[in-house]
């Protein structure tokens, strides 16, 4: 599934990036260099807003961003899980963890994989792992 390309013209408000211009980044990410985002930009973009365009990005083989978009899915599903569903609807990650079981290749059913583990155990969770990109460097399923 390959998302149609946009010209990218840079941020607005890289603070709060629109869905189009998060997409149109992501299939051209050199136009930027992420050391000059906001710091922490990887958390702004893990948000209830902006996660339907981010699970796009992550189902993508054809991204350029794709790791980064799934970086950003631990990130938002770690946020949920641990606020207790409080930062983020519970229904919302269950929803985006049967999408990722139904269409999503190894990297989106390892997350899910990830997801239902953490759920069912908090205790599972590593900071480096889930919000520095450890299991997105070495992708493998929590036990």
């Amino acid at each position: 599934m390959s998302v149609q390309q946009e010209s990218f013209r840079g941020f607005a408000n890289p603070v709060d990036p629109a869905p189009e211009e998060l997409r149109a980044w992501a299939y051209r990410p050199d136009s930027v260099q992420l050391e000059d985002m906001p710091v922490d930009w990887d958390l702004l973009v893990s948000s209830d807003r902006l996660v339907p365009t981010v699970f796009e990005l992550a189902l993508d083989p054809a991204c350029p961003a794709r790791r980064f978009a799934l970086h950003s899915l631990y990130i938002y599903a770690a946020d949920a899980i641990r606020t207790n569903f409080r930062a983020h609807p519970k229904r919302k990650l269950r929803k985006f963890v049967e999408l990722a079981e139904e269409q999503g290749d190894q990297w989106l059913t390892t997350w899910a994989h990830n997801v239902r583990q953490l759920q069912s155990d908090p205790s599972r969770f590593d900071y480096h792992d889930w919000c520095e990109g450890g299991l997105v460097r070495n992708p493998r399923r929590i036990t």
